[in-house]
């Protein structure tokens, strides 16, 4: 009688994760620098406020416009490489057989073995080219739509989370007040995320909580206590 049927768990939304992990890892920190520093200065929320959501939104716009352009630099970059295999497998057939057997060296197999391999793929370039980007070049097919949807996915992800440490200062008199609250907010928001991130690409959501709660911590006290020194402000 058959056991049961093996399944295999793999988190295959490696793209899409490093988008949210890229723009909500700096939407969390920077905007809490900000308003942090701006605090150590000031005690006007109306200031921080102001100040936090231009910042988001040119945060958002060129980490959005950064993550568009890299990958339409993938996408280039796959086209180039792609046309050169193309021409060496019609130009440099023997040459590329012997990539082809090197490739399959690595895993133990013997010229002998990979002769009928090299044979199917002189019958068959464009298989021969995919197998070449793949498993030579390490390079996959980029999908035609994921400039835009980088851009989006990073861009939307810094307005999330740079209004999670801007939010307490929407309701606050006073900024320093606000910092307290947007203080505690923001490492809960920093730890949950780190802890998803982890979870999802490592396995250890407790060690990615605290690698990205340390990291935002130390960015708004350094912020912080910079702005206090810079002005003289005495603490409230």
């Amino acid at each position: 009688m058959p056991g049961p049927p093996h399944l295999e768990q793999h988190f295959s939304g490696s793209r899409l994760m490093r988008d949210v992990v890229i723009g909500m890892a700096d939407g969390l920190t920077v905007p809490f620098a900000l308003a942090a520093g701006l605090t150590g200065a000031v005690n006007s929320t109306t200031i921080v406020v102001t100040a936090g959501l231009a910042e988001v939104a040119a945060g958002a716009i060129a980490m959005g416009m950064g993550g568009y352009l890299a990958a339409k630099g993938d996408a280039e970059h796959y086209a180039a490489e792609r046309a050169r295999e193309e021409r060496e497998v019609a130009e440099k057939p023997d040459a590329e057989a012997a990539e082809v057997e090197k490739v399959f060296s690595e895993y133990g197999l013997s010229a002998e073995e990979v002769a009928p391999v090299v044979r199917a793929f002189r019958a068959r370039p464009a298989d021969w080219v995919e197998f070449m980007m793949r498993y030579e070049l390490g390079l996959e097919k980029p999908d035609p739509r994921q400039a835009l949807l980088s851009a989006c996915t990073i861009g939307g992800a810094y307005i999330v989370g740079g209004l999670v440490p801007l939010g307490p200062y929407f309701f606050s008199m006073t900024a320093h007040g606000a910092l307290k609250v947007s203080a505690a907010v923001t490492l809960v928001a920093l730890a949950l995320f780190g802890a998803v991130k982890g979870r999802l690409t490592t396995g250890r959501a407790l060690r990615g909580a605290v690698q990205t709660t340390a990291i935002g911590s130390l960015a708004a006290a350094a912020a912080f206590a910079l702005a206090r020194l810079c002005s003289g402000v005495a603490p409230a």
